[in-house]
């Protein structure tokens, strides 16, 4: 174990939300098992199966008597990427908090990359894609939404699609998440950043999905996420743009008041 990391991080929850995943969902929480003794001794591993309609929770059956550090919360029927995060964090006990997907296109491995980007004012650790093993498509299209997000949503990440994250687990005591859909990324490191935390930023590889079908193209999903984003903007960004007009159209007595 490396003795550095060890006194940056005591305890760790991982977790994966998963869907699907029944072909990687296995490799994913070993080789999580692995980077996680590699940082510390205190650590458990959260997966959330969001009902998966495959063999994952045949796989994570298996697992759990195999991994005695192994959490597994089941989704009757499927909820939404935002509500298996939400179901993990909530569940997460330890000091720290890292999530990734359970799709294999992130390695856990580079946990101990999220570590060593520690210092004693950051929050948050997130990384970002060195480059993008997906088809040309999604390289363009995600290109795309990363920039309007930021604009939009005044995010100053370089890749606020990069589902590879380590948190204080005290920040989900502050900050309180309500998205189901894929856009509870964006929810998160806007109230993550809003509340005053600090980020640091480290490169990661990202894989070519090897098991699978992607939901990026489930048209259905993209409309309800794109729909639940303009809900988003509009009562954290427009709403707060509207607070800050109305406080300055006040009588000046009363501006003194307005907080």
């Amino acid at each position: 174990m490396n003795n550095e990391s060890k006194d940056r991080i005591h305890s760790i929850s991982i977790c994966f939300p998963a869907y699907n995943d029944g072909g990687t969902i296995a490799s994913m929480v070993l080789t999580a098992r692995i980077a996680a003794r590699q940082i510390t001794d205190d650590y458990e591993i959260i997966v959330v199966d969001d009902g998966s309609r495959d063999h994952t929770s045949a796989v994570l059956a298996e697992l759990f008597q195999l991994v005695p550090e192994l959490c597994v919360i089941q989704h009757p029927q499927n909820r939404g990427y935002g509500a298996a995060l939400t179901s993990a964090f909530q569940a997460a006990t330890r000091d720290w908090i890292f999530y990734t997907d359970g799709d294999a296109q992130y390695n856990p491995l580079e946990l101990s990359r999220l570590v060593n980007g520690l210092r004693d004012s950051v929050d948050v650790v997130n990384g970002y894609k060195t480059s993008r093993n997906d088809p040309w498509i999604r390289i363009l299209l995600g290109g795309i939404y990363n920039w309007m997000m930021k604009v939009a949503f005044g995010l100053r990440l370089k890749d606020v699609d990069c589902d590879f994250r380590l948190m204080r687990r005290a920040i989900f005591d502050v900050v309180h998440l309500e998205s189901n859909t894929g856009s509870i990324c964006v929810e998160m490191v806007w109230k993550i950043q809003n509340a005053g935390y600090h980020f640091a930023e480290v490169p990661v590889s990202h894989y070519h999905r090897q098991y699978g079908i992607s939901q990026f193209f489930n048209w259905q999903r993209l409309l309800r996420t794109a729909r639940h984003l303009l809900i988003l903007w509009r009562d954290l960004v427009l709403k707060k743009e509207l607070a800050k007009i109305s406080a300055w159209n006040l009588p000046t007595s009363s501006k003194k008041n307005v907080h």
